[in-house]
């Protein structure tokens, strides 16, 4: 059964007297490090404008020996923050023992990590736990870019009675070296909104870019995407932070981006944009049936192939041609990465219809 079939009641994540026009703003450090640090934190935000605060209380790390987070004391630390600025708060939880400390806490927003929506097990533990609950669930993207996975944990939460639901973008892991700590494939999301409509989408610069530098610029083209909010990694201190020191910004600095954010409501088409429209689907249709031509070639290179007892796969010929298109793409002012993705895509289909001919009787 699709999920947008009968995920359609979704219910906003904030209350409605919270009046947060877009973006919804969810902001605070990586990890609560100390009280004192935390409370700074949330006056220079709460002094901004800011009305929900973020902070990791249990950090899931990678290695053993990292700074794994302050535990349980905390909450009382958030508590703390609500009861000083009026902020709601918000926490990562990854286990039943989370999820029963932080709603006994009477924590606002609670959100799973990419870590834990990749395992659903953990996502189950945390469904059942919530069971009864009306706590805002938001539930970022799985490690891998698995559209699959990321909507069964969405059901999973969902089908534990929870309808305040929302997803957080904060990118894909990669072994590849790139621009972006975790690269957006804002492809992904986009999937999603439209398979469940009314669903809540964060972006989370922070994460994604893994740089100061580049959560201005994600955050725009999450606005320019119609996201409806942002969850951004802000520390009084940066420069001194326990962890991910490299991505977290300053109040100011958020007060900045957020004022130069570019707000684009308007999504009825012109007369132009409905032209320009019209001449993409026509060079669409134009690149499908260039590519039923192209595959029509490899599978007569397939029979030849099979008649000549010759192995698929040539690669010397293939990694020749690969660099040549690349160079070519960007000649053309096209990003090298992109021209590599859709020649990966296309000799991979060509290889299958290839294999499919050979192996055929």
């Amino acid at each position: 059964m699709s999920a947008s079939i009968y995920i359609d009641d979704l219910k906003p994540i904030v209350p409605q007297n919270l009046a947060v026009e877009r973006p919804l703003v969810i902001a605070g450090p990586c990890s609560a490090e100390t009280e004192e640090q935390l409370l700074e934190t949330a006056r220079q935000l709460s002094a901004n404008g800011i009305k929900i605060f973020r902070a990791g209380i249990w950090k899931p790390r990678t290695k053993p020996g990292s700074f794994e987070g302050v535990g349980e004391k905390g909450l009382a630390w958030l508590n703390r923050v609500k009861e000083e600025t009026g902020m709601l708060v918000a926490t990562e939880v990854a286990t039943r023992q989370h999820v029963e400390e932080a709603l006994k806490a009477r924590i606002d927003i609670l959100w799973i990590g990419a870590r834990t929506v990749s395992n659903p097990f953990s996502v189950q533990e945390i469904a059942d736990t919530l069971a009864g609950s009306d706590v805002p669930v938001l539930i970022k993207n799985p490690l891998n870019p698995d559209l699959e996975l990321w909507i069964g944990a969405i059901e999973r939460i969902y089908n534990a009675g929870i309808r305040r639901i929302g997803v957080i973008h904060r990118g894909f892991s990669s072994y590849e070296k790139q621009i972006y700590r975790n690269p957006p494939h804002w492809h992904i999301p986009i999937e999603l909104r439209l398979r469940i409509p009314s669903l809540t989408v964060l972006c989370d610069p922070s994460h994604m870019g893994g740089k100061q530098s580049l959560v201005a610029p994600l955050c725009q083209e999450a606005m320019d995407l119609g996201y409806d909010g942002l969850m951004i990694e802000a520390h009084c201190n940066p420069a001194a932070a326990w962890s991910d020191r490299e991505q977290q910004v300053t109040a100011e600095t958020l007060t900045h981006i957020l004022h130069t954010l570019v707000i684009r409501e308007t999504t009825e088409a012109t007369e132009t944009l409905s032209e320009l429209r019209r001449q993409l689907d026509q060079l669409d249709e134009e690149l499908l049936n260039i590519l039923s031509q192209r595959m029509s070639i490899s599978r007569e290179i397939g029979r030849y192939k099979k008649e000549h007892n010759m192995k698929i796969l040539q690669a010397q010929r293939y990694d020749e041609m690969l660099n040549k298109r690349i160079a070519q793409a960007i000649e053309l002012g096209m990003d090298g990465n992109f021209m590599k993705s859709i020649i990966q895509a296309i000799h991979e289909e060509s290889v299958r219809q290839q294999i499919d001919i050979v192996n055929r009787s």
